[in-house]
């Protein structure tokens, strides 16, 4: 057990959803041809002059409102000053002094305990570029299409001490930026991403230690083992007598170690002052109603509700509401097929594997909320057997076709009849008489062997309850 602790902040940028960019009208659609989507203002061209977008505005604040941040009804935009070859002004326009909210918290849940972690604010600022650097070649290429891009900047508090915490955090986090549909979470584009500040200290003592900052982390997997290896590098450099060095460090996936980029700067170093080209936001009353009635309900609130409502576990409710998508497809099939418990075992056993296998989401499947109710009346109302509905799921869930027209037109409707089921099971039991022998002996567990005999001369269509039934009435006689 060691007996130091870790500390972990966390800063996220998620980059908004808006048609354009944070101080033109450039639009911010990822994947065009390079240097496209650029115009006099991202590309810091003398003369032009930055408006900002009050739909950014919005998105913002609504993400502040939902991790019960205090807005701040007038903010400024500051100029933090750095050099780098895709920063076209020389600077990024960020909030410094009077960001847009601070104050605020996010409830986590780790296994069956739930953490509070402080938001300390929330800023608004628009994004970098993109350096390509060429393989092979001693030259790098300037892609200014995210330049101006618009983000919110989410720092917290240094509330989490393990990289279970942070992952959940983050997760949390992601989930409501979704749910807001103000950011789509992409963390392989770059819409979701995060630095973390981590240090350690003797476990009881309030003082922080030396952090460093780690960067080049873009997904939740990525950020469990670069925090997990540079908790456990600085304490090896303590106990052997070192000191932590204040830097910034990148994670290097390949080898699963943190390596050290640069010395790490300090507030002063961006030489910080209000930007003279805009206005400070100014919030009105108004705007702020609006958009705090708009917030929908957020993921912990589905959560608590779904078990509550639809009597599920906390592991059961979490999975279907870790993706808004599926906690709504959930809910539409279970109000045209009321049997919670039966949904949920479908979506986290075959939808779940379908739509792994193809690398796709729920938004992308034709098979409806309708059709899928259509299918687990056929399998209650024994129209099917549930092995021949897993079994032609694939195609109705890829295909979107209609469960009852395919089970017509392919002949698989469930064979219940009485006098067809009995010749077959006669027939079964005529054939393997010593294991009707060792069935009479007290081997009950034959009953699946005799089973699978009517089922394979069926091709899967006998009702297994009948079946069942006729079976447990011949050997008992």
């Amino acid at each position: 057990m060691s007996r130091y602790e870790a500390v972990i902040g966390l800063e996220v940028h998620a980059q908004l959803k808006t048609r354009s960019k944070l101080f033109c009208s450039c639009p911010t659609t990822f994947g065009q041809p390079p240097n496209s989507n650029t115009c006099p203002v991202c590309a810091a061209m003398p003369g032009a002059l930055p408006v900002v977008n009050k739909k950014a505005v919005e998105y913002a604040t609504k993400m502040a409102l939902a991790v019960n941040c205090t807005i701040n009804k007038k903010s400024l935009f500051a100029r933090k000053n750095y050099f780098y070859p895709d920063l076209p002004k020389g600077y990024q326009i960020s909030q410094y002094e009077e960001p847009l909210a601070e104050h605020g918290y996010l409830d986590i849940r780790i296994g069956d305990r739930t953490k509070r972690v402080r938001i300390v604010r929330i800023h608004m600022e628009d994004d970098a570029g993109k350096s390509i650097h060429v393989t092979g070649e001693n030259k790098t290429l300037i892609d200014l299409n995210r330049t101006g891009v618009p983000l919110i900047e989410i720092v917290s508090a240094p509330d989490m001490s393990s990289p279970e915490e942070a992952v959940a955090y983050l997760k949390e986090l992601r989930a409501i930026l979704i749910y807001l549909d103000i950011c789509d979470g992409n963390m392989q584009e770059g819409s979701f991403r995060c630095d973390a500040n981590v240090s350690i200290r003797p476990k009881g003592e309030e003082k922080l230690g030396t952090r460093t900052e780690l960067k080049n982390m873009n997904s939740f997997r990525h950020v469990f083992k670069a925090l997990g290896y540079e908790i456990k590098r600085q304490i090896d450099v303590v106990e052997d007598g070192e000191e932590i060095i204040q830097e910034t460090r990148l994670f290097d996936e390949a080898k699963g170690i943190t390596r050290s980029m640069r010395g790490k700067e300090e507030a002063h170093d961006y030489r910080y002052f209000p930007d003279p080209d805009l206005v400070p936001v100014e919030i009105k009353d108004q705007d702020m109603v609006k958009w705090k009635d708009e917030l929908p309900e957020l993921p912990l609130e589905k959560l608590d509700r779904f078990m509550k409502e639809y009597h599920l576990s906390y592991v059961e409710a979490d999975l279907l509401v870790s993706d808004k998508s599926i906690a709504n497809y959930f809910e539409q099939v279970v109000k045209l097929y009321n049997n919670p418990k039966e949904v949920y075992n479908w979506i986290q056993t075959d939808v779940l594997r379908e739509l792994k296998e193809k690398s796709v989401t729920i938004d992308n499947i034709k098979f409806s909320p309708e059709n899928f109710a259509s299918l687990l009346t056929l399998v209650q109302d024994s129209t099917i057997s549930l092995k021949i509905a897993k079994d032609i799921f694939p195609e109705l869930f890829h295909k979107g076709l209609d469960p009852r027209k395919y089970v017509k037109d392919k002949g698989l409707v469930q064979i219940s009849d009485d006098s067809k089921l009995e010749t077959l099971v006669d027939e079964v039991l005529a054939e393997f008489p010593k294991e009707v022998e060792a069935y009479k002996k007290g081997k009950k567990k034959l009953m699946s062997f005799f089973m699978g005999q009517v089922m394979k001369k069926t091709k899967g269509q006998a009702n297994p309850r009948v079946v069942t039934e006729l079976f447990k009435k011949r050997l008992e006689q």
